[in-house]
């Protein structure tokens, strides 16, 4: 015969004090878990709904990332007529040869600086981004000195709103529109000319080149012809595999994070612990009397455990709601394979908040099982003639 849940309830009201005390460990736990997890899967997200499926980015073979790579002019010409690459509204391929540099900036109200991704892109560069949209200002014209800032870059470092000066290079660069690209990396750069951009850094050759293929054959097609003609030593991927290799770069906080909700989670059990047995203590003549009523000794167990799984999963509620006022919020970090800026939004997922209550649950358990134990296997004699 099991006890009454009412019975739990009850006691949980009565006892309201250390019921609150204890379920506000849990729910430090679990809000600090919830939000470094955000975090990782903030950054991770971004990285791996970078790019599109039909796009093939092709860099110098032997290289991890953009910016160590390099594709010769006459390989571009090679590159742009091989079968395969979808072609534009002028029957042109859809082929955009991109510079990529890296420029040390200020950020806004800091004295500290850090890398910015400047992408060169070519004039089909923003065909092939469909998530690409200028949301302020205009699109910068070929030949000219003209950047276009993310959204994201214009709000954290300086110099980036619409119509400033950024200097770089040889000189200065008007900020002429303002954009946003998805949840993508790219949200991430400044966009120029690629062909203005590598005369400025005195590049002879290009980072690396994207096409469209036409179809999901066509991809591995490009990717044959690329891979076995010697005269070029490149090495196509596709866009999405490119960025989700970058995905390790999350890694590390997740890591840390996990360490640190493990850390935090030993005391919060520990609390849980100590609140059953305060408990346990005050109710030992109770629990003799459930005995002489007829209740078992893993009815008793089990109850106990109940009442500390509560505790910790109101505990575990209140925390996810406590972490989800991050949700979205705009932050950065380096990206450890470009060692540029990665700007991105905390995502605190339904799946993330489960994790987190199912997190506070096993706290209650872990902190309910030796006091439930002890209460199962109290005297009945003794129980009853405790005061």
């Amino acid at each position: 015969m099991a006890i009454p849940l009412k019975y739990n309830f009850r006691n949980l009201v009565v006892r309201r004090t250390t019921t609150l005390m204890t379920a506000f460990s849990i729910t430090l736990t679990v809000a600090v878990f919830v939000v470094l997890m955000a975090l990782a899967e903030g950054l991770r997200s971004s990285l791996a709904s970078t790019g599109e499926p039909l796009n093939v980015l092709i860099m110098r073979e032997g290289s991890q990332s953009e910016t160590v790579s390099f594709v010769s002019r006459d390989s571009l010409q090679v590159i742009k007529y091989l079968d395969g690459i979808a072609k534009d509204s002028k029957g042109e391929p859809l082929v955009s040869p991109e510079v990529l540099v890296l420029v040390n900036m200020p950020k806004r109200g800091q004295a500290a600086g850090s890398n910015v991704t400047i992408r060169g892109v070519g004039p089909d560069g923003r065909e092939l981004r469909p998530d690409f949209e200028i949301v302020a200002g205009r699109y910068f014209q070929t030949g000219l000195r003209e950047v276009v800032v993310s959204k994201r870059i214009s709000e954290r470092f300086q110099n980036c709103g619409l119509g400033d000066k950024l200097k770089f290079a040889k000189g200065y660069w008007t900020v002429v529109g303002i954009f946003t690209a998805g949840n993508s990396a790219y949200n991430s750069e400044i966009w120029a000319d690629v062909n203005e951009l590598a005369q400025d850094f005195d590049r002879e050759s290009y980072s690396d080149v994207i096409v469209r293929a036409t179809d999901k054959a066509a991809v591995a097609r490009l990717s044959d012809q690329i891979s076995n003609d010697r005269r070029l030593h490149l090495k196509p991927q596709t866009e999405r595999a490119y960025y989700e290799s970058q995905t390790s770069t999350a890694r590390p906080i997740q890591a840390f994070g996990i360490f640190i909700a493990i850390l935090m989670a030993v005391g919060a059990s520990f609390a849980a612990m100590n609140t059953m047995y305060a408990a346990v203590a005050r109710r030992t003549k109770e629990i003799g009397t459930l005995r002489v009523l007829g209740y078992s000794r893993w009815s008793i167990m089990v109850s106990f455990i109940i009442e500390s799984v509560l505790i910790a999963a109101l505990g575990g509620i209140v925390g996810c709601a406590l972490a989800l006022p991050i949700n979205l919020v705009t932050t950065g970090t380096t990206n450890f394979a470009t060692f540029s800026e990665l700007t991105f939004n905390f995502r605190a997922t339904p799946a993330l908040l489960v994790t987190g209550v199912v997190f506070s649950v096993c706290m209650g358990l872990v902190g309910g099982l030796f006091p439930a134990w002890r209460a199962a296997h109290e005297n009945i004699v003794t129980s009853l003639r405790s005061i």
